[in-house]
């Protein structure tokens, strides 16, 4: 991706939910993390390349990859969806933010909920947990990859998350996939506001010719109906 795609996606934030409905019109395959992970911030949606990490018991392979990513970076640390620990706490999501990282994504659990709060950096993990790792880490460099429940994530993916959830977007096409779906949320939004001044969404769709078409040819879809006319709504 250029420069100029790559400052497109940075200065635009698409719903996830406009980016979905793009990645099926277009047919490009999107990563969804797993919906178990929920936002401890609601309504901080953030974005921005993957910085991903294999948590292995200690803190030293978080600070590694805090040091070594680029500011407007989000965290994705792969802590195997552990239930009997936390592996993010106060110092780790104060020290991320401090590096200019936008969120933080764990499969796993987080603690310090309080101060997180204070701290103000959205992260999404599977909740909260007291303890932290009581196992014994192995000595070695810091693994930078991380899979969200079986959802490979790597340096070269982009994160977009919002309280619809976790998206993993790879480098291919990945312009297209944010323009086209910037063209649905705003096709939308203007349906919404034509709906809340009287103009119901079965006029604006000409839901009646639909149906008149769809008696004439059982085969026509809702989907290819709007694909033809200009719609915008998924099914």
């Amino acid at each position: 991706m250029s420069v100029g795609e790559e400052q497109t996606v940075q200065t635009e934030l698409p719903a996830t939910a406009a980016v979905a409905d793009a990645a099926v019109r277009l047919g490009i395959a999107v990563g969804t993390a797993p919906v178990g992970l929920v936002p401890l911030l609601p309504g901080r949606p953030f974005q921005g390349p993957a910085a991903p990490v294999t948590h292995l018991g200690s803190v030293d392979v978080l600070l590694e990859t805090i040091d070594d990513a680029s500011p407007g970076a989000v965290l994705v640390i792969d802590n195997g969806g552990r239930d009997d620990e936390a592996c993010v706490g106060d110092l780790m999501l104060l020290e991320a933010a401090e590096a200019g990282m936008t969120g933080v994504v764990v499969w796993g659990r987080h603690r310090d909920t309080a101060q997180l709060r204070e701290i103000g950096l959205p992260v999404f993990s599977r909740g909260a947990h007291p303890y932290g790792p009581r196992r014994v880490p192995p000595a070695g460099r810091a693994m930078r990859s991380a899979f969200l429940d079986g959802v490979p994530v790597t340096p070269a993916d982009w994160i977009l998350a919002d309280d619809d959830g976790v998206l993993v977007i790879g480098p291919e096409r990945r312009a297209e996939l944010f323009e086209t779906a910037l063209r649905i949320q705003q096709v939308e939004g203007a349906q919404s506001e034509r709906m809340r001044a009287g103009v119901s969404l079965r006029d604006q769709l000409d839901f009646r010719r639909y149906r008149e078409q769809q008696a004439a040819d059982p085969t026509l879809t809702l989907r290819r109906y709007l694909a033809e006319t200009g719609g915008a709504i998924e099914t």
